[in-house]
């Protein structure tokens, strides 16, 4: 739904991505129709997609329901046998050329992706060739899905282990990374040897259905790739209930995945989640403070806060936290609020009004339990999408900050003593997605890589993702991983084979 209040509204926002989008070459990819079965259809109803700056309407996207998705996985179960018998070479030259086509096509895309989602312009180039490195990488990586051969418990037996796809997966998509999370899960499956049918996040469609069009073009045939918008309740429950549908990935709150596990367990699928975090982002008093400042800076405020791996509970050793506050704060203030497409602009508006809502209400508790405020200075015609940078310092754990996800940009610091207060800190929480530890001992780094409770940790680094990880998170951040060879046997199931009495047949011939 648009904005209630358009008229407040900086001027110079209103019709800003409208006229971008109006300039793309392709025009195609603002056309809203759903991929199924290698046709593009329309439907009765429509989806409006919105530009989160200013609330504006920018595209239709067709609206499909129950019979579209049932026609979606025949389609899918019927390209089955034909994908999976393609030479794992074969699939990779069509992934490769889905890739080379995204990088083509790179800045259409960034512009498109920034419209609907209203991250920097900056950031959306970063993600599309981010994203076409997870299809450069499975298609390498679906030529060395290697079984094993097991030395035999039986006499005169071979026992081979087999990796072989699983059949049709569905992924469900997020709306902060709308390309990424697309290719990191269709890259897989498709070099796997499964069809997919992807269901991306109602705000952000058309960098879905704009990357499918690419796939299209690369080689991708009908029924192997589908994308399909729609009622998230109304479309899903089909991939859930359809014992056609092999395995399911999402990416999304840890609420919603509990809700599609619960689901899934109906037909005992292979369920993939990558799901909520809260990241513990841990300073020591022997690390170089501008180091410690910069790594913070970019482990909160990419994506404009908007990121699962974000910093969300910054410990700082009390001997230098109130040089690290001062410090953040001079650099939180150098950050530039405003659209997107405007060049300048760091920091993007939420993408949903429910994250900005949940940001100032955790600013406004915070600073009701006595918590400090330092916050960037906004222009306040903006619109209600838009948060500002905030930091918060003195936090406590009592207050809903340090308990619950942030996904906007807001700091909070919190000051710690010991190493071993700070490890307990950081762990009592049932996420376990990311962390961080700044330190210049190595000893340290060594214990704490142990030590902290998460499926991933930077070590003096705010950055570490990349095709080669095996991206995921412990306890309730979520199950399986993605990217890395991990990532590819998500889609796979392993076959034991043993040919037994093979002694006998062979003294039969001699």
């Amino acid at each position: 739904m648009a904005f209630q209040h358009i008229r407040h509204k900086s001027p110079r926002l209103v019709g800003l991505a409208i006229r971008h989008l109006q300039n793309l070459t392709r025009r195609d990819f603002v056309a809203g129709a759903a991929l199924v079965d290698g046709r593009w259809i329309e439907t009765d109803q429509a989806d409006v997609v919105v530009d989160p700056a200013t609330g504006e309407e920018i595209a239709n996207v067709a609206r499909c329901g129950v019979t579209e998705m049932n026609l979606a996985i025949a389609a899918a179960e019927r390209s089955f046998a034909r994908w999976r018998e393609l030479l794992p070479e074969r699939r990779g030259t069509i992934l490769r050329s889905w890739a080379s086509l995204m990088l083509r096509h790179s800045e259409e895309l960034a512009v498109l992706m920034t419209s609907e989602q209203g991250k920097p312009l900056a950031e959306a180039r970063h993600e599309i060739a981010y994203g076409a490195g997870f299809l450069e990488w499975f298609a390498a990586e679906g030529e060395r899905a290697y079984g094993e051969t097991i030395p035999s418990h039986k006499p005169g037996s071979l026992l081979q282990v087999r990796m072989q796809p699983i059949g049709v997966a569905a992924a469900i998509t997020p709306w902060n990374f709308p390309v990424a999370m697309v290719t990191r899960k269709a890259g897989a499956a498709l070099a796997a040897g499964c069809p997919i049918i992807v269901k991306p996040a109602p705000e952000t469609p058309l960098s879905a259905l704009a990357v499918a069009r690419l796939a299209v073009e690369a080689g991708v045939p009908p029924g192997v790739l589908q994308v399909l918008i729609g009622n998230p309740i109304e479309i899903s429950t089909p991939l859930l209930r359809d014992t056609r549908i092999r395995a399911l990935s999402f990416t999304g709150s840890t609420h919603v995945g509990r809700l599609l596990l619960e689901g899934a367990a109906e037909t005992v699928k292979k369920v993939s989640l990558e799901l909520g975090g809260h990241a513990p982002f841990l300073i020591f008093d022997d690390v170089d403070l501008g180091k410690a400042v910069n790594g913070a800076m970019a482990a909160k405020f990419a994506t404009s806060g908007q990121d699962c791996l974000a910093a969300n509970r910054i410990y700082v050793q009390r001997s230098i936290y109130g040089a690290f506050v001062e410090a953040f704060a001079t650099a939180i203030a150098q950050l530039k609020v405003g659209h997107g497409l405007d060049p300048e602009t760091t920091i993007g508006p939420m993408t949903k009004s429910s994250v900005a809502d949940k940001c100032r209400m955790q600013i406004d508790d915070a600073l009701s339990k006595g918590a400090r405020s330092i916050s960037v200075k906004q222009d306040p015609n903006l619109g209600p999408n838009f948060v500002v940078p905030t930091l918060l310092s003195d936090v406590t754990e009592e207050m809903m900050i340090a308990r619950e996800e942030t996904f906007g940009p807001v700091a909070a610091v919190l000051p710690f003593d010991s190493e071993e207060e700070v490890v307990a800190r950081a762990n009592a929480n049932e996420m376990g997605l990311a962390g961080y530890v700044y330190t210049d001992s190595l000893r340290r780094a060594l214990r704490l890589s142990e030590q902290i409770e998460c499926g991933m940790l930077g070590i003096n680094t705010p950055s570490f993702t990349g095709p080669p990880i095996p991206f995921g998170g412990w306890k309730q951040s979520g199950l399986g991983r993605e990217g890395s060879r991990h990532g590819l046997a998500e889609y796979m199931e392993l076959k034991c084979v043993c040919f037994g009495d093979l002694a006998a047949q062979e003294n039969r011939y001699d």
